[in-house]
């Protein structure tokens, strides 16, 4: 019996166990199988001598999109909309077979968008060459699901379903939970507040299925079982998702506002090309792309090309705007001047653990350097003798 046949199995014992009090541990022990199994069918096969051809392409620019959706929902007409690169759109499913990248000029900075081909149902389990689309997913800042707006609301909960499936957690935050693994000691178990979905047997069942013997849980929230399993397994990525519905062109008034008002989602039409400004800033927000600029001492702020920070690239904070110049910049600064919102006063005397917000205005105050030997004459701060006195040059004694 093969993974993907043992998956089906233990969903199908899942869907006829009724769920009560009674049951709680033999769930929670099926979902840890099913966890183990789809790790295991996302690793590459044994016997593959070289790596496969997939759709990954260079990263460029200061953020990432991926446009992912099913076939013929309008991924290539949105990314030659936004882009300009000419991706080949027609009428019939599957027209593009590649990654195809483009980019956002927006804001001074430069957005990489994926059109990646369009996924299936049990895209987790290979089909249609999903994985390699779900991969370079994976790699993005935001994920952008493209869906039709005439179609039914199936399509969102089939592609949230697939992606899930491979580790990926749309809009999520990772749990507050401590794990350590350890040689000895046993399984210790703590939490800082009250338990309603996971007791200390039912931890003890799922570590004992990953057979983890030895370490350290601790519970900082009432988290589930699933969010257990995800700490455990460690290979989940957390990323932001829009969900994009296009073609509001050929729907009503009343569903176009009914979709506009559901939680992450934004309607566009690329046909009538309705919204799209509305899309770029939804986009700017999600990836919280900070724009620094720069001042040199005595002279007007350059506000011709900023210095574009992330906080999923390094972070935000004064220490990471000096690396992001150069390296060695850190060890000349002495203090920092910052105009801003993120500034108290103008200008605001600042540490390298200051953190900065969009638009700020950076002005990097080094060290002085010291001229000579410190000092001229008897002002001198610094002796080229022996620091010692045991090591100093005894004179000659005087003649009587």
């Amino acid at each position: 019996m093969g993974i993907v046949e043992r998956i089906k199995e233990i969903e199908f014992e899942m869907a006829r166990t009724q769920k009560n009090k009674a049951t709680e541990y033999h769930l929670g022990q099926l979902k840890a199988k099913i966890a183990k199994l789809r790790t295991q069918l996302l690793e590459p096969p044994k016997g593959a001598s070289q790596a496969g051809d997939g759709f990954e392409v260079t990263k460029f620019g200061h953020g990432r999109c991926a446009l992912i959706g099913f076939p013929s929902v309008g991924k290539s007409t949105l990314l030659t909309l936004l882009t300009g690169t000419q991706s080949e759109a027609a009428a019939y499913e599957f027209t593009t077979l590649t990654c195809i990248p483009g980019i956002i000029h927006y804001n001074d900075a430069k957005i990489q968008l994926l059109d990646l081909p369009g996924i299936i149902e049990g895209a987790s389990e290979g089909k249609g060459r999903g994985r390699q689309v779900i991969a370079v997913a994976k790699s993005s800042d935001v994920v952008l699901m493209v869906l039709d707006a005439s179609k039914s609301e199936g399509h969102r909960q089939i592609l949230t379903r697939e992606l899930e499936a491979v580790g990926l957690r749309l809009n999520k935050r990772p749990p507050q939970i401590y794990f350590k693994r350890k040689k000895t000691g046993g399984i210790s178990f703590n939490s800082t507040m009250q338990l309603t979905h996971v007791d200390e047997k039912l931890c003890y069942q799922i570590l004992h299925e990953y057979k983890i013997h030895n370490a350290e849980v601790l519970f900082r929230e009432d988290a589930t079982v699933d969010d257990l399993i995800d700490v455990i397994e460690g290979n989940r990525k957390y990323i932001k998702c829009v969900y994009v519905y296009n073609k509001i062109d050929v729907v009503g008034i009343d569903d176009v506002d009914h979709l506009a008002r559901q939680p992450n989602s934004i309607v566009i039409s690329c046909n009538l090309q309705l919204n799209l400004d509305r899309l770029l800033a939804r986009m700017w927000d999600e990836m919280g792309l900070v724009r620094v600029y720069t001042k040199p001492q005595g002279q007007q702020p350059d506000f011709s090309e900023p210095v574009v920070l992330s906080t999923d690239r390094g972070g935000c904070s004064v220490e990471d705007f000096c690396n992001h110049i150069h390296r060695s910049l850190l060890k000349d600064i002495k203090y920092v001047l910052v105009w801003g919102t993120s500034a108290k006063h103008y200008p605001q005397r600042c540490g390298t653990q200051h953190t900065l917000q969009d638009e700020d205005v950076v002005q990097i105050v080094k060290k002085k350097e010291v001229e000579g030997e410190g000092g001229r004459g008897r002002f001198k701060s610094h002796t080229t003798g022996p620091v010692r006195i045991a090591d100093r040059e005894k004179k000659a004694p005087l003649k009587q």
